[in-house]
């Protein structure tokens, strides 16, 4: 019984990572923990969370993509603001996705990076490296709390 909720518990972290790095405002983080304090092997639910949040920032990345000028303006954004914002995403290019693991603003590198269409690999890279540190720091940090083996 105990392998069949750990299974479905890591399908449940997958699907839980995914949303978390879209908009649906979730934590993906609480899920990991509790999972690796349950006993699941640390490493699999790492691949497993940073595989899901990847994805989901992936989608926001394509949402951004699909997004337009002309949208952002009707919600009162001037084209100058966005002209400033886009000059310092060019600033720091595709290494911005390195900060899509942040809570809450994330998400709004990830859409943002879509959307002045920085370059789709190396930001997905960025991205992956930024998510599998953060679930990986999590697990130690569970474990220097002695809540896993």
């Amino acid at each position: 019984m105990l392998e069949f909720l750990l299974e479905y518990g890591l399908i449940g972290l997958f699907i839980g990572s995914f949303l978390a790095a879209t908009v649906v405002p979730f934590s993906a983080d609480v899920l990991l923990i509790g999972l690796l304090v349950a006993g699941v092997d640390p490493w699999q639910a790492i691949a497993v969370a940073t595989l899901g949040n990847w994805l989901g920032g992936a989608t926001s990345y394509g949402v951004g993509r699909i997004g337009k000028w002309e949208w952002i303006e009707k919600l009162h954004v001037s084209r100058e603001a966005l002209e400033k914002q886009k000059a310092k995403i060019d600033r720091f290019g595709a290494a911005i996705a390195l900060l899509s693991w942040v809570p809450v603003v994330g998400d709004v590198f990830a859409v943002a990076l879509g959307f002045y269409r920085v370059r789709f690999v190396p930001a997905m890279i960025w991205m992956l490296i930024g998510k599998a540190g953060r679930f990986i720091c999590w697990y130690y940090v569970v474990y220097l709390f002695k809540l896993v083996g």
